[in-house]
Parts: structure tokens; C-alpha cells; sequence
């Protein structure tokens, strides 16, 4: 599976209204600092301790919103 990598302060500035808001954001963890990665279907993934929990998702337009807010491209999970 392929993913896009960032922090959580990268994250927040990707969302759109109609998706998730910044407080549930905040309320599944997500910190300006935390990492979070995107899979291709805009599934959210947040580090936690003993790995990756999914917390919401992104609709629409992600794949472009996603990368240009990163500047990265999809990588395959190591």
C-alpha cells in the first residue's frame, strides 16, 4: 500500500469543510507534531505507540492537496 508521510500541522492545513474538523483531529490525537500518513483511498493514519490506528479520512480532491502540501509522492510502506 502506498502512502504520503507528514505532520499533524501539514494535516490540518489539507482538510476541507465536509471532512474532518480540526477538534476531532485533536480529539483522536493529533498533535502539530504528530505523524500521520494518507493512504490513496484518503484513509488518515495516526502514529500512535504501538503503531498505526486509522482516524478519519479525506474526500474529494486529496491525492493533488496532499501533495502539494507536502511536496512528496506516494511511497509504498516500508
Amino acid at each position: 500500500m502506498q502512502f504520503i508521510e507528514m505532520v499533524g500541522k501539514k494535516l490540518l492545513n489539507v482538510i476541507e469543510p465536509g471532512e474532518l474538523e480540526p477538534h476531532e483531529l485533536r480529539k483522536a490525537g493529533v498533535t502539530d507534531e504528530s505523524l500521520v500518513r494518507v493512504n490513496r483511498q484518503g484513509d488518515i493514519e495516526l502514529r500512535t505507540r504501538a503503531g498505526w490506528e486509522i482516524i478519519g479520512g479525506l474526500l474529494g480532491d486529496f491525492d493533488r492537496r496532499v501533495k502539494q502540501e507536502t511536496g512528496l509522492d506516494w511511497a509504498d510502506a516500508t
